[in-house]
């Protein structure tokens, strides 16, 4: 794995992080396979019980795409006549984002700062956002004369809206933290120097949690925006079937009863 991004496993918690801050965690090729390695990794490996995505430095999480790479590799798409350079998306962003949301494990997105383009489909593919008071968002996408990818036609419309979700594709602009709280798009707002304590403090309750019973809610919470109401009660009653079965739920009953603070284990 490229050392553009790092990737650790410690008690359940994979911690992913963008590393590279001189460039404002662009991403190049190397850093989307490694980004996708890692994150494929995580969603793979059952030790894992939740993920914390992350980038180096103050001054941004991620800027999406690295332009001054892709604007050379544009030039050579024009000469050979290969059109290869935006399958970046299906090979790099499609199964990335993929990953994240459809893991079943929590995915915590520790935005230190600029989150732009991919970027921003990137931390909005997370399951919960803890955002530092100086970061910003921009879908950036229509300023570069490109649609929205990264996933973000799916998760901005359903975290803001429909409506809030064209104005900021259309319009793109730089969207404050104090903004993005009250939209809906961070979770919890945080100084900027206690950004990463307080995203890994998050995220290891998360890996400490009933993994099964997460799992279980973002299924649901997926599976309720595109079906109907009769369709979702039947898959809430297939879901809590199974996290009613898990260890977890027995160990947490049995910790209710003794006014004990569980200890779950993950199954």
């Amino acid at each position: 794995m490229a050392d553009t991004v790092l990737y650790e496993v410690s008690d359940g918690l994979a911690t992913i992080t963008l590393n590279r801050p001189e460039a404002m965690n662009a991403l190049n090729i190397a850093t989307k396979v490694a980004l996708r390695e890692a994150v494929g990794s995580a969603a793979e490996d059952d030790a894992v019980r939740a993920v914390l995505l992350t980038a180096a430095g103050e001054r941004a999480f991620c800027v999406g795409q690295d332009l001054k790479e892709h604007i050379g590799l544009l030039a050579q798409d024009r000469e050979t006549g290969s059109g290869q350079t935006m399958s970046t998306v299906k090979e790099h962003y499609n199964p990335v984002v993929r990953a994240i949301a459809g893991m079943p494990k929590p995915v915590v997105a520790g935005v230190n700062g600029v989150a732009a383009g991919a970027g921003f489909g990137l931390a909005l593919a997370a399951d919960y956002r803890i955002v530092a008071d100086t970061a910003a968002f921009n879908t950036s996408f229509a300023g570069v004369a490109l649609t929205a990818d990264s996933g973000m036609s799916w998760t901005l419309p359903r975290v803001v809206g429909p409506g809030r979700a064209a104005d900021l594709l259309l319009f793109p602009r730089s969207i404050k933290a104090q903004e993005a709280y009250e939209l809906g798009i961070a979770g919890r707002l945080v100084p900027v120097g206690e950004l990463h304590a307080e995203a890994e403090k998050v995220a290891r309750a998360l890996a400490e949690g009933p993994t099964v019973a997460y799992a279980a809610i973002k299924e649901a919470v997926a599976y309720g925006f595109s079906h109907t109401l009769s369709e979702t009660l039947d898959k809430e009653d297939e879901l809590q079937t199974r996290a009613g079965s898990s260890e977890d739920h027995v160990i947490a009953v049995q910790a209710f009863v003794n006014k004990e603070k569980p200890k779950y284990l993950g199954r």
